[in-house]
């Protein structure tokens, strides 16, 4: 009976080593779900950024509109007739002026 007692005790203690050291542990499921929810984070920012560039294709591919809002944002254009104002802020002022 002393046998059947002890191979029971091991049984058990391998048993809980598993479950709490071992693969499949509490442990590693925990981390496991952590590591997919940051992946998911980082998969809606990806598919948030490829949406809006995909708005932004087809804005140029369709119509003046986009090209010419690109131009006038990233190279400064503007159409002929039109003024341009470019304010500063003080310290970018006095930061060019210094130089």
């Amino acid at each position: 009976m002393k046998w059947l007692l002890s191979i029971l005790t091991v049984m058990l203690l391998i048993t809980q080593y598993r479950l709490w050291v071992g693969d499949g542990s509490f442990a590693e499921v925990t981390r496991l779900e952590r590591q997919l929810n940051d992946q998911q984070q980082k998969n809606a920012a990806l598919e948030r950024e490829n949406r809006q560039l995909l708005r932004e294709v087809r804005s140029l591919k369709h119509g003046t509109d986009g090209v010419e809002a690109k131009a006038r944002y990233d190279l400064g254009l503007i159409k002929e007739g039109e003024t341009l104002f470019i304010f500063l802020d003080p310290e970018e002022q006095n930061a060019r002026e210094k130089e």
